[in-house]
């Protein structure tokens, strides 16, 4: 389960942040997770509570945005997201696809106070 790695170094970025920034209590933090990552939400939600638990991070809300796999053909330029992940063009058929969304695992945000 790689998302306890993850949770880990998620609390290390934020703790490492807060004190930089004199925050004592951590109320939310948004991340985004691409579909390409084969991260688990859910897994890594429970792992982030875990982690957290009868800590002074202990309440804080994990919020999770999925991100699909999307693409634009380099041929004739539609953008679509991929379907079971079929990596040809919609439009054209063309096989040049460049991936735009997807394979992202961002902190976006840390709300303390």
């Amino acid at each position: 389960m790689h998302e306890m790695g993850i949770a880990s170094s998620l609390l290390k970025i934020i703790k490492r942040e807060m004190k930089r920034s004199k925050l004592k209590k951590l109320k939310k933090v948004r991340v985004k997770i691409g579909e390409l990552t084969a991260v688990e939400p859910e897994a890594l939600r429970f792992c982030f509570e875990t982690s957290i638990m009868d800590t002074d991070l202990d309440g804080a809300i994990l919020e999770i945005e999925d991100v699909p796999l999307t693409g634009e053909c380099v041929d004739c330029g539609t953008k679509f997201r991929f379907q079971h992940f079929v990596s040809l063009c919609p439009a054209c058929g063309g096989k040049k696809i460049e991936k735009l969304t997807g394979t992202e695992l961002d902190l976006v945000s840390i709300e303390a106070v």
